[in-house]
């Protein structure tokens, strides 16, 4: 990344929506530590604290085309299953305007959130919006003693049935886990 696009305003602090103008953070103060401590070794371990702060930091991902940190930060389980050249391609082609997000819900249950936001992008025919309710859960490292936020994706397929172990490694059913969500 170069000098010039960390000084610029973060992806994920342009909303398009808000009427209201307020000092948004440079994306070197914001989502920048997020994706250089997934995507580079020697950079400290920087977790997002909420499932917000996570979709933030895709949105900014998918903005700034880092592929590897969208599939980094879905559910391990589902990684291996997402298309990272479709995913680079879509995000290429799309023409992205800025972030609204609408809701956090950051309890539910004991470690899944969900975030609904708007992902505006620009096209022939004016400013649009993908509108999404995204489910989150939080994954907790037993060998690490620590929890990350990963994104569940609903358009990977699920390999595992309503009684089998979660997908997420809770040690619960899949249905009363991560199939509530999914």
């Amino acid at each position: 990344m170069s000098t010039s696009a960390a000084l610029q305003t973060c992806p994920c602090q342009t909303n398009p929506a808000s009427e209201t103008t307020t000092a948004p953070l440079l994306y070197k103060d914001c989502c920048q530590p997020y994706h250089d401590s997934l995507l580079n070794k020697e950079a400290d371990d920087i977790k997002a604290k909420t499932a917000e702060r996570l979709m933030r930091t895709r949105y900014s991902a998918f903005v700034l085309i880092k592929p590897e940190y969208i599939v980094k930060t879905t559910l391990p389980a589902q990684q291996s299953l997402l298309d990272v050249t479709a995913i680079e391609e879509w995000a290429t082609k799309t023409d992205w305007a800025g972030l609204e997000v609408v809701e956090h819900r950051a309890k539910l249950g004991k470690r899944h959130a969900q975030v609904e936001f708007k992902a505006y992008f620009r096209t022939p025919n004016g400013l649009q919006a993908h509108h999404e309710l995204s489910a989150f859960v939080k994954v907790v490292s037993k060998a690490h003693h620590d929890a990350r936020w990963y994104f569940l994706d609903p358009t990977v397929p699920m390999t595992v049935t309503q009684k089998q172990p979660c997908i997420c490694g809770s040690g619960e059913k899949f249905k009363r886990c991560c199939g509530l969500y999914s």
